[in-house]
């Protein structure tokens, strides 16, 4: 079964976003609003997502995402991977991205 996905550009304003990196990678540049919940911390984290609310999940490329869009979905929630992460938000689209530590943000 494939899961539901989106391009960036379908992404709706104002909508939840899940960063499922790795905190290296949020920390170089992530998208300014979005929740921080590394892949291998969601089964434990589910308290802080929004469990009234489509979200939809990013990584760096889509394949950590499409992982945990799975998860979630599978876990009763709503779920859609966003096709090409962060490369696409912000390499293909120039969607803008802000850094924890204080340096120009970057997609690592």
């Amino acid at each position: 079964m494939s899961e539901p996905s989106v391009t960036v550009t379908e992404i709706p304003d104002g909508a939840a976003i899940i960063d499922v990196r790795e905190d290296d990678e949020w920390e170089a540049g992530h998208i300014e609003g979005a929740i921080h919940v590394p892949l291998g911390e969601l089964p434990e984290r589910l308290d802080d997502l929004p469990l009234d609310d489509d979200m939809y999940i990013i990584c760096r490329t889509g394949g950590r995402s499409l992982r945990a869009t799975a998860w979630l979905n599978l876990n009763g929630f709503d779920a859609y991977n966003v096709e090409g992460g962060m490369g696409s938000w912000n390499i293909d689209n120039g969607k803008p991205i802000v850094s924890e530590t204080g340096q120009e943000p970057w997609v690592k």
